[in-house]
């Protein structure tokens, strides 16, 4: 067979074949049983210099920009400045510089824990953790264009295309857990966020490092289970020839790390389903668990459903799962009060139950909890009743994995329009979590056009380990002397 031949083949049988690359891991595993072969296996890449603090990172991610001064940062010259010209000028704004009038929150703001963090009423269970989260009130980032933010927050740059920062942890830090994918997405039933699949994308590092999709069920990965119309004997000559075909491209090809990373991931996706057939099955959980969850409202269901497998999954040694909302829901141009309401409603419940659910089973302490989106709101009116998106101003929260509970940090101006002190970056931000996973964040880079490239590089000269928001910062806990 030629070499023309060979790729027409393998072309053609691949479209009439979808799902087969799944179905040959399936049934490779199934047949032979092998023993795991350490291509298959995520590698780290990083020899850990830092006294590592967590293992693994759970990033609850919010799309959209959440109103940092309706939820987290209260306003009150907000409310007395309300429907009034904003004072201090032209704000930017997603389009140019805006003039509007001021809109107040509506919502009350309470103190909760003994630190007497003050969060919007409509976040009662979280509040409840006040003393477990590091709310962090001074974060900036460089665009109020939502594609650009998110690949910012997510990737470092401005630009599409540049590898995850999940995608850099799993680099640095390998897997856990062989039979697992290390980077595991838990995406919405309702569709993908803005963005899609860049938000997980691990850019030109190995396709190996990318995130892996699961749907919460009975079936979590697409194409593993073969047509009933297709006999046992018919699907294991079909992907005989397809392996072969697959693994003579390869071989002409081995610069294709997309090819390879994809059977890989197909095949630990079958490991899965043969070894650990209960990773996924809430059922095993308690009824108390279901309820601590929400499982049994439907407002809170499905999250809290994404939530409590997100749990499990680093319980099993999965490194890092993204938990993601369909569309950008926290966009709210119109209805900012109505919208997050409803919002809040969704995700307060289970956000807040991940982290008790972590913290009494002992996993809090290396397990990163972060609450975040890619920007924040401004502090005038949009229309009557929303909100345009604000770069110089966002709220975040952390829990576990070495950060400082009970804590409070920065603060914005007096309308919660800019960051004035203690300002965390976007890059700082990256500094002090891969800090925490124990990785310098200055020496985890992969050789890329002709220089070594890293996560903070953008701004490598400016971006620091905020050490503020550590525990050791404020109780000396093992960490000894530190070196940012």
């Amino acid at each position: 067979m030629n070499v023309f031949t060979q790729e027409l083949s393998r072309r053609m049988f691949l479209a009439s074949h979808a799902g087969g690359l799944g179905s040959l891991a399936l049934a490779s595993m199934l047949s032979s049983q092998q023993t795991i072969a350490a291509e298959s296996t995520v590698q780290p890449h990083l020899a850990v210099s830092l006294k590592q603090k967590a293992k693994s990172v759970i990033c609850l991610f919010q799309h959209g920009g959440p109103s940092q001064i309706d939820l987290f940062d209260e306003k009150p010259i907000l409310r007395k400045h309300h429907g009034k010209p904003y004072p201090g000028g032209a704000l930017e704004t997603h389009f140019d510089k805006q003039k509007g009038n001021v809109l107040g929150s509506p919502f009350k703001f309470l103190p909760y824990g003994d630190c007497g963090m003050e969060l919007c009423e409509h976040l009662p269970l979280t509040g409840r953790l006040a003393d477990d989260i590091c709310l962090v009130r001074s974060m900036n980032t460089e665009s109020v264009d939502h594609e650009q933010a998110l690949h910012a927050i997510h990737g470092g740059k401005l630009i599409a295309g540049m590898p995850t920062w999940g995608s850099w942890v799993v680099y640095g830090l390998g897997t856990e857990n062989a039979n697992l994918p290390a980077y595991v997405v838990l995406g919405d039933p309702g569709g993908l966020p803005v963005s899609g699949e860049q938000n997980w994308s691990s850019g030109w590092l190995p396709a190996a490092y990318q995130g892996v999709p699961f749907r919460v069920g009975t079936n979590p990965v697409f194409n593993l289970q073969s047509p009933n119309s297709v006999t046992e004997k018919t699907r294991r000559n079909q992907l005989n020839l397809l392996a072969t075909l697959n693994q003579t491209y390869l071989d002409r090809h081995p610069e294709r790390s997309d090819l390879a990373a994809r059977i890989t991931n197909f095949e630990v996706a079958a490991r899965m389903q043969l070894s650990v057939p209960s990773a996924l099955d809430l059922s095993q959980e308690t009824e108390e668990t279901h309820q601590l969850y929400g499982l049994d409202d439907p407002e809170t269901q499905e999250y809290g459903t994404r939530c409590l497998t997100a749990r499990r999954l680093v319980e099993r040694g999965v490194r890092f799962v993204q938990i993601f909302l369909s569309g950008q829901p926290w966009d709210t141009h119109s209805k900012n009060a109505e919208q997050l309401t409803k919002l809040c409603k969704k995700t307060d419940k289970p956000s807040a139950a991940l982290v008790q659910d972590l913290k009494r089973r002992g996993l809090l302490d290396e397990t990163i909890v972060l609450w975040t989106g890619e920007f924040g709101r401004l502090p005038i009116s949009q229309g009557t009743d929303g909100r345009d998106h604000n770069r110089r101003a966002f709220s975040l929260w952390l829990a576990g994995g070495g950060f400082r509970g009970g804590y409070a940090h920065g603060a914005t101006d007096d309308f919660g329009y800019e960051s004035i002190t203690d300002v965390v970056t976007v890059h700082d931000l990256h500094a002090t979590l891969m800090h925490n996973l124990g990785i310098d964040h200055r020496q985890l880079t992969y050789p890329r056009e002709g220089r070594d490239a890293s996560l903070t590089d953008a701004d490598v000269t400016k971006c620091r380990v905020v050490d503020a928001l550590l525990d050791w910062f404020s109780n000396n806990r093992g960490w000894g002397n530190y070196v940012a």
